[in-house]
């Protein structure tokens, strides 16, 4: 008999959630992190008054009302909804492509003004490539869908930063689609249930993991004939081509650097986040916390956080999944290893090599803890 009937690999969304549904149905759980903190990469910390977002901006947005009301029951969401600016060598662009961004671009009001410049664009390089050309990279996908004038100053610089290649390297598939609003609407998410915790998320997570015992600093690969020993079942949420030490090679992401400071004013960029999208400026975006609590926070001061998208290499911290063919059949290698594992439950951004939205998440985690309670 097994000291715990589950031992969960990571404390992020995945893990505290399985540990929270199973543990509220009887279960044992121990949960374990590498990190010397909980919640993974949405942990928040504060400073200067204010909840620091310190490994990225993260904005609840759902359009799953079950999800919505789960992640309630750990905390109070306020009503944030997230409006980027997107700076072009000084000149100023609401995102995500609406009236406002159209308006800014060409001096267009209506939408009827902006879909016939569009539809101009659209026509050009249609012209230029005999009319049903399919665009074999990212440059050609994008301009196809939005004209040389927006993807020359709000994808390009901003894309090439951000997968550290050419717009003309990136396979097309990557913006198949690109949201476009023929009203003057900000608001970056479509969902109904949108917020940020108040108190942050590293509060919600504890209140996720209540009941469940903790261990951090714990290196689960580093000795896991020993942690195997300890439960049942494991739920692993690291890289799944770790957990099989790299036997069919490395799986490619992209990872990220911030720097935050301290700056001795009360308001820097008066919005929360700033993308930066000409080629020159190093980092792709300037993050401004106190404005996802709406200007709370020391008078007077205020945090920032730059942040820069660079090469992975085994043993920096894995953030974007490069979903080419390549990684993708790299992947399913490792998917059927994981199909073979009985006693292993691999979930998450990591272990499913997937880029999660947290509403999607928490989905999965709530779906896959229903078979084994």
């Amino acid at each position: 008999m097994k000291k715990y009937d589950y031992l969960i690999v990571g404390t992020g969304l995945f893990g505290s959630v399985f540990a929270n549904q199973l543990t509220g149905k009887g279960k044992k759980c121990l949960a374990i992190d590498k990190r010397l903190n909980i919640a993974g990469n949405i942990y928040s910390r504060e400073i200067e008054g204010v909840q620091v977002h310190m490994y990225g901006p993260h904005i609840f947005h759902t359009s799953d009302k079950e999800v919505w009301d789960y992640v309630r029951q750990f905390a109070e969401f306020n009503h944030f909804h997230y409006e980027p600016v997107a700076n072009y060598k000084g000149e100023l662009f609401n995102l995500p492509f609406n009236m406002n961004t159209f308006h800014q671009m060409w001096g267009v009001n209506t939408p009827e003004e902006a879909e016939r410049e569009l539809e101009c664009q659209r026509k050009r390089f249609l012209a230029e490539h005999q009319g049903g050309y399919e665009p074999q990279n990212l440059e050609e996908q994008a301009i196809k869908l939005i004209g040389y004038d927006i993807y020359v100053k709000l994808i390009k610089g901003y894309t090439e930063k951000q997968w550290g290649r050419p717009c003309t390297e990136l396979p097309a598939f990557i913006i198949r689609r690109l949201p476009v609003r023929l009203r003057y609407d900000n608001n970056y998410f479509n969902d109904p249930y949108q917020g940020i915790p108040v108190g942050g998320y590293t509060q919600m997570v504890e209140k996720m993991l209540s009941g469940v015992e903790v261990k951090l600093d714990c290196d689960y690969l580093a000795d896991k004939e020993y942690y195997d020993s300890l439960a049942e079942r494991i739920v692993y949420t690291g890289p799944i081509d770790a957990y099989f030490n790299y036997c069919y090679g490395s799986l490619e992401y992209r990872s990220l650097r911030f720097e935050t400071e301290i700056c001795d004013m009360d308001n820097y960029q008066g919005c929360a986040g700033m993308n930066f999208t000409d080629a020159e400026t190093p980092y792709t975006r300037i993050v401004e916390h106190k404005h996802f609590e709406f200007g709370k926070g020391n008078t007077g001061r205020t945090v920032i956080t730059k942040e820069y998208s660079s090469e992975w290499k085994q043993g920096d911290e894995p953030y974007y999944p490069v979903n080419d063919l390549k990684n993708q059949k790299l992947y399913t290698k490792y998917g059927q290893m994981a199909d073979r594992e009985t006693n292993v439950i691999f979930g998450g951004r990591l272990a499913e090599y997937k880029y999660y939205d947290m509403d999607k998440v928490i989905r999965r985690a709530l779906d896959i803890s229903k078979q084994f309670v």
